[in-house]
C-alpha cells in the first residue's frame, strides 16, 4: 500500500471511531434532558378528559409506540438497527410524521440560506483580508477595524437589529418565514420572488459577520507569511513580488480553506439562532422546536445530521491536504 493509501486508512479509522462515539452520544444526550415527552403529548391530547383510566391507557399506548417502556440498552439497540436502515424514528411532537420527512423538507431551506452566505462571505472576506495585508496603508486602517467590529457582533444580534430596522420599522422585508403564508409552494415567479424577499435579511445577517471573520483571519495569516524567512530570501534572490505574493497567499489560504470546509460542514446547525429569529423553516428552527418539546427522535436526527456533515467535511479536507500540501506529504514519508 502506498504512503497516501496508509494515510487514508489511518484517517478513516479515526473518523469512524469518532462517528461511533457521536452516534452513542447522539442517542444518550437527548434522553438526559429532564422531563417526560410522552407526558407532554398525552396532556395535550387529553385536555378536557376526566377519566383517569382512559388517560392512563393513552399514556401506556404512547410509551409502547415510542419504545420508551423498554430498558435504555434495548432502546439503543433498536435505535442502531433503525439507523442502519435509514429510519430515524417518528417525531413525538409531530406524530405520526417521520423524522426523515421533516429533515428532508428542512435541509433545502438551510442549504439554500447558508451555503450561498458562507461562500459569498468567505470569498469577499478573504479578498479584503489579503488586500489589507498586502497593500497596508489606508486599506489596512479601514478594513481591519471595520472587520473587527462586524466580527464581534453575534449572528443573532445582527439578525435582530436588521429585523427591527428593515422589517419592522421600514417595512422593506417580511418579518418571518420562508415565504408568504398564504402561498402554496410552486414553480412560479411569484413564489420565487416571495422566497427571495424572505431570504434577504437572514442571508445578509450571516454574510456580514462571515466577511468580518474571514477578513481578520486572512489578514493575520497573510501578514505572518509576508514576514516569513522564505519571503525575505526570495526577495534577496531577486524573485518578482508578484510571484512571491502568489506563494504567500496560497500558503495563507490553507487555514482559510479548512475554515470554509468546517463552515460548510456545520452549516446545518451553524446559524440556528439566526433561523429562529426569522422563523426560517430550516434545520435550526426544527431543532429548537424539538428541544422545547423533548422530541428525542427529532433532536437525534438533527444532531446526527450535523455530526455527519462535520465529520465528512473534515475527512474530505484531510484527504485534500494530504494530497496537495507538501508538508503533510513529508510527514507521511517520515512515518513510513
Amino acid at each position: 500500500m502506498s504512503v497516501y493509501g496508509k494515510y487514508i486508512v489511518k484517517k478513516f479509522f479515526w473518523y469512524f471511531l469518532t462517528l461511533v462515539i457521536a452516534v452513542t452520544l447522539n442517542f444518550l444526550l437527548p434522553r438526559m434532558i429532564e422531563g417526560n415527552p410522552v407526558s407532554m403529548i398525552v396532556s395535550e391530547m387529553t385536555q378536557g378528559m376526566t377519566d383517569s383510566d382512559t388517560i392512563k391507557r393513552v399514556y401506556e399506548t404512547f410509551l409502547v409506540e415510542f419504545g420508551i417502556d423498554k430498558p435504555l440498552g434495548e432502546q439503543f439497540l433498536i435505535y442502531l438497527k433503525n439507523l442502519v436502515t435509514g429510519n430515524l424514528g417518528t417525531s413525538f411532537g409531530l406524530y405520526p410524521k417521520p423524522v426523515t420527512e421533516i429533515l428532508a423538507s428542512a435541509v433545502p431551506w438551510t442549504i439554500g440560506l447558508q451555503l450561498p452566505a458562507i461562500l459569498v462571505g468567505w470569498l469577499i472576506g478573504n479578498v479584503l483580508g489579503a488586500v489589507a495585508a498586502y497593500r497596508k496603508g489606508v486599506f489596512d486602517k479601514v478594513i481591519f477595524p471595520v472587520a473587527l467590529f462586524v466580527n464581534s457582533i453575534p449572528f443573532f444580534t445582527l439578525a435582530i437589529i436588521m429585523l427591527y430596522v428593515f422589517a419592522l420599522s421600514l417595512n422593506w422585508f417580511p418579518l418571518h418565514g420562508g415565504y408568504d403564508y398564504q402561498m402554496v409552494p410552486t414553480l412560479s415567479f411569484e413564489f420565487f420572488a416571495s422566497v427571495l424577499r424572505h431570504h434577504t435579511l437572514p442571508f445578509l445577517s450571516i454574510v456580514l459577520v462571515t466577511i468580518g471573520g474571514q477578513a481578520i483571519g486572512m489578514r493575520e495569516m497573510s501578514i505572518y507569511e509576508l514576514n516569513s524567512d522564505y519571503v525575505l530570501y526570495s526577495k534577496l534572490l531577486g524573485i518578482r513580488d508578484s510571484k512571491i505574493a502568489k506563494y504567500v497567499f496560497r500558503n495563507a489560504m490553507l487555514p482559510q480553506i479548512t475554515g470554509l470546509a468546517l463552515s460548510i460542514g456545520t452549516m446545518v446547525g451553524g446559524s440556528l439562532i439566526c433561523e429562529i429569529v426569522f422563523s426560517y423553516p430550516g434545520i435550526g428552527t426544527w431543532m429548537f422546536t424539538a428541544i422545547r418539546q423533548l422530541d428525542y427522535p427529532l433532536i437525534s436526527g438533527c444532531t446526527l445530521l450535523i455530526a455527519l456533515a462535520v465529520l465528512l467535511a473534515n475527512f474530505t479536507i484531510d484527504l485534500i491536504y494530504g494530497w496537495i500540501d507538501p508538508r503533510i506529504k513529508a510527514a507521511q514519508m517520515e512515518d513510513q
